[in-house]
C-alpha cells in the first residue's frame, strides 16, 4: 500500500514542476506581463508625441501663423521694423538677488 502513494506522490510533483519552474510558469507570466505593461505605456508616450507631430504638420501645411510663431520662438526672427525686447521672469530675478 506504500508505494502506490509514494509514485501517486512522485507523480504529482512531476507534473507540478512546469507549473512553478518551467516554460510557462507563473514567474515568467508575470515577468512578460510586467514587460508588457512598460511597453503599453512606452506605446501611449510615442501614439501621443505621433499626435502632436501630426498636428504641428498640419498646422505648418495650412497657415502662415505656425510657421511666423516657430520662427520667432525657436529662431527668435523679427520682421523688418520690429523691435526685438526681452523681459526675464521675475522668479529667476528673485534667484540671482
Amino acid at each position: 500500500m506504500r508505494w502506490p502513494a509514494l509514485i501517486f506522490l512522485i507523480l504529482l510533483a512531476a507534473l507540478q514542476y512546469p507549473l512553478w519552474f518551467g516554460k510557462g510558469s507563473w514567474q515568467e507570466v508575470h515577468e512578460l506581463e510586467t514587460r508588457l505593461a512598460a511597453m503599453k505605456e512606452a506605446n501611449q508616450k510615442l501614439e501621443q508625441r505621433n499626435a502632436d507631430l501630426a498636428a504641428e504638420v498640419k498646422d505648418l501645411k495650412n497657415g502662415y501663423e505656425a510657421m511666423e510663431e516657430k520662427a520667432r520662438f525657436e529662431l527668435n526672427l523679427v520682421k523688418p521694423g520690429e523691435v526685438f525686447v526681452q523681459v526675464p521672469d521675475e522668479h529667476l530675478q528673485a534667484g540671482n538677488r
